[in-house]
């Protein structure tokens, strides 16, 4: 799966090619699985195939992190730090505040991934990760949850487009405009479509993806306007992409979660206490209400 060729993988494993062959299809008979298929002079992963290394991987992940814990406790280190972290965030904003956040410590070891919510949550759960943050809601009660400081979303099109000269963006200003538009089934895109199909005003939509990044870089080509979280949009200021106030709000809920029945404490919540007092002091409209 990582190299593609059964000649490569005999040479990093220590052992010929043909017992890799052997091996590939001793384990095909025995699961009853296609797995990989020529493809000219490389194999390439059956759907099937890519399935299974998905499980495969996420068990390595786990046999690595037992060795990475024997490790702390032979050596007595303990400043490490194992975070997953929604696109979002690990588009720019979060991976500055974690270099600066390193800086200031020069003995912590960090391990971040950047990862799709509900990916996130899998992670917590079967703690490969310290935590994560995610988009809100979660559909799994026994995660626990550090709210974040409430954010509202915000509307992006291209520098010169007609809306940019407006203080505020609304829906009937996105009337009959070309709208680059999250996926549907998620919690964002239902959100966002509730506050257009209740004024019953209709955009043209022309893209759907589930990356705000590839949003506003569609956006940032001059095609388009959306409707985005404000720390990707502000990833794109410098990119040709003008960000406004969109009202109604369509809050932008994250948090942090932890594993089952853990708390945070230590490093790690130092992490995440100024993490959230950086995010107040960098957008205005956060809030540091508790929420009920």
């Amino acid at each position: 799966m990582v190299t593609g060729s059964t000649t490569v993988s005999a040479r990093m494993m220590g052992i010929t090619q043909p017992a890799v062959s052997r091996l590939l299809r001793d384990l095909q008979e025995g699961l009853g699985l296609k797995l990989l298929q020529k493809r000219g002079t490389r194999l390439v992963p059956t759907a099937e195939g890519t399935a299974l290394y998905a499980e495969v991987e996420r068990s390595f992940i786990g046999l690595d992190r037992i060795r990475q814990a024997a490790d702390e406790i032979r050596t007595r280190r303990t400043g490490a730090l194992r975070i997953a972290v929604l696109p979002a965030l690990a588009n720019g904003f979060l991976p500055r505040f974690a270099g600066r956040f390193m800086a200031e410590r020069p003995e912590l070891d960090l391990s971040l991934h950047g990862v799709i919510s509900p990916l996130v949550v899998d992670w917590v759960t079967s703690r490969q990760c310290d935590f994560g943050f995610s988009e809100l809601p979660i559909a799994h009660p026994d995660l626990p949850i550090i709210a974040m400081p409430k954010l509202a979303r915000v509307a992006v099109m291209p520098k010169g487009h007609r809306l940019s000269s407006k203080s505020v963006v609304r829906p009937e200003d996105m009337a009959g405009e070309n709208f680059i538009s999250l996926k549907l089934g998620s919690q964002s895109r239902y959100a966002i479509d509730q506050v257009f199909s209740s004024r019953n005003i209709s955009r043209v939509m022309r893209v759907e993806t589930h990356l705000s990044e590839i949003m506003c870089g569609i956006v940032s080509s001059g095609y388009g306007v959306a409707i985005c979280d404000p720390f990707t949009a502000s990833e794109f200021a410098s990119r040709g992409v003008v960000t406004k106030p969109f009202v109604p709000e369509i809050p932008f809920d994250f948090g942090v979660l932890l594993p089952p029945g853990e708390t945070l404490d230590g490093i790690g919540q130092d992490f995440v206490n100024e993490f959230s007092t950086l995010v107040v002091q960098t957008f205005d409209k956060a809030s540091t209400k508790p929420r009920v």
